[in-house]
């Protein structure tokens, strides 16, 4: 009856993922590497007696058959934790737990064997097996899904905290949260074991080959789901943003992509991890985030996020000498830098207010800015002109722009160690102040004005 049931799941987990009618889902999709660690439980307990035979023989006699089963599949690795098998009760072992098979490829034969010889001696460290657990994973594979089904009989015997464990493996990234099946399980420890994962309470022999299929689903397969970009009116026209799904719990970086468009004009499908609650930051300026997004096994799930974006272009009305120049984008009110353009570029922002920085001489600061949807926002600079000072050799001195006959600010200090100097500069009317670093009296500055204009070049001599 096991047989039957569980190599059929091995066609259902192949095509499971693309079953979902309708669903635009990627052609090239590659499920991603999974590695299952099953943690078993060998504790003296397992040795009694349930329904047909003892609990460690139908134990053995299903996960055997699920072995069987997951060989097949080329993106699933497995391996073998067990506890409570080396150190006969009494004395109590706290510490009898084992990796008695590492993940490698083709393992499932040394699975089969080790469970076959499995013989219930200890007691149940629960926690100690979950926390080396952390360690059983290799770290060469970065962007696997690393799952722990734990098959147990009893709670832990070990004062250690299965829940504090699993948190923590959880926490830093190192384990989806675990899948727990209880074998004949007294419905009162629920809550014990609903902190260290996803549990599954098997109360009868055949309950327990139905959920180890169930869990090995919910392991292997993944769901669809889409990301609508949403404009000022809901609708989902915006596209073509980078978007990065992280793991709400761990923080850890999942996936990044370029949200796109389909054939049909409707944001692309994505494959999902709905093991996963994730936080979502679409990476338009500023950046939108979406936090807590649990996917549905099953189903499509879509995902909203209210992006309205138009464009801004700072530009410059001929000439070569602001290009390549960058300037600084705040949002209104804030001294944050948002973003760093270059001038005569555009660049999408989120719909809003924003002051700019540009630093140009004397520097140009625009605030209030406003970005409206699907539109282009310009700014003009006007074309720069040129002062040219012809010194009689280094010295000292500054640039002051004349606002009105009483007030004047600072542009920018003369290079004290240039005989000559070409300054591009906006236009408008200009103070020189200078003196040479020869002349060892005040009364030697030379104050000179000068007007510039757009296009036109001007030499000031001072000496």
């Amino acid at each position: 009856m096991y047989i039957l049931r569980l190599a059929s799941l091995t066609t259902l987990l192949c095509f499971s993922v693309f079953s979902m009618a309708q669903m635009s889902v990627p052609k090239k999709y590659i499920p991603p590497d999974t590695r299952i660690l099953f943690v078993f439980d060998a504790s003296q307990s397992m040795l009694g007696m349930w329904e047909s035979d003892q609990k460690i023989n139908i134990a053995r006699r299903v996960l055997i058959s699920m072995i069987d089963s997951l060989q097949h599949l080329e993106n699933v690795q497995m391996a073998l934790r067990v506890y409570g098998h080396q150190s006969p009760v009494p004395p109590q072992d706290c510490n009898d737990t084992k990796l008695v098979v590492p993940f490698s490829k083709g393992n499932a034969s040394k699975i089969r064997q080790e469970l076959r010889y499995l013989y219930p001696k200890g007691t149940t460290p629960i926690a100690h097996s979950l926390e080396l657990s952390g360690n059983d994973f290799p770290d060469e594979c970065i962007d696997c899904r690393n799952i722990i089904i734990l098959i147990t009989d009893g709670i832990e015997a070990c004062d250690g905290d299965p829940c504090q464990v699993s948190f923590e493996l959880q926490k830093k990234g190192i384990v989806l949260k675990p899948f727990v099946i209880g074998i004949g399980i007294d419905e009162g420890f629920k809550e014990t074991f609903e902190c260290v994962g996803h549990y599954y309470n098997a109360a009868d022999e055949e309950r327990f080959a139905e959920v180890m299929e169930v869990v090995i689903s919910h392991a292997l397969n993944s769901t669809t789901a889409q990301v609508n970009l949403l404009d000022k009116d809901g609708v989902p026209t915006e596209t073509n943003v980078n978007m990065t799904f992280s793991d709400h719990f761990s923080g850890r970086i999942v996936h990044n992509y370029v949200h796109t468009m389909n054939f049909r004009g409707n944001p692309d499908t994505l494959i999902l991890d709905h093991l996963i609650v994730y936080n979502l930051k679409v990476n338009t300026i500023p950046p939108v985030y979406v936090d807590s997004i649990k996917i549905h096994p099953g189903r499509h799930t879509v995902i909203a996020a209210d992006c309205p974006q138009g464009k801004l272009l700072v530009k410059v009305d001929g000439g070569v000498h602001y290009r390549g120049i960058q300037f600084i984008v705040r949002q209104n009110g804030k001294m944050e830098t948002l973003n760093m353009q270059e001038i005569n570029n555009e660049e999408s922002y989120i719909v809003g207010k924003y002051d700019i920085e540009i630093p140009v001489l004397p520097r140009i600061n625009l605030e209030n800015i406003e970005i409206n949807q699907t539109t282009t926002t310009t700014v003009t600079v006007p074309r720069p002109g040129i002062l040219n000072l012809i010194k009689s050799g280094a010295g000292y001195g500054s640039i002051y722009v004349r606002k009105s006959a009483t007030h004047e600010e600072w542009v920018c200090n003369i290079n004290n160690s240039l005989k000559n100097e070409t300054i591009v500069l906006q236009p408008g009317k200009y103070r020189i102040v200078f003196r040479a670093q020869n002349a060892r009296q005040t009364l030697y500055t030379i104050n000179k004005t000068v007007e510039i204009n757009s296009g036109s070049s001007e030499t000031i001599n001072l000496y």
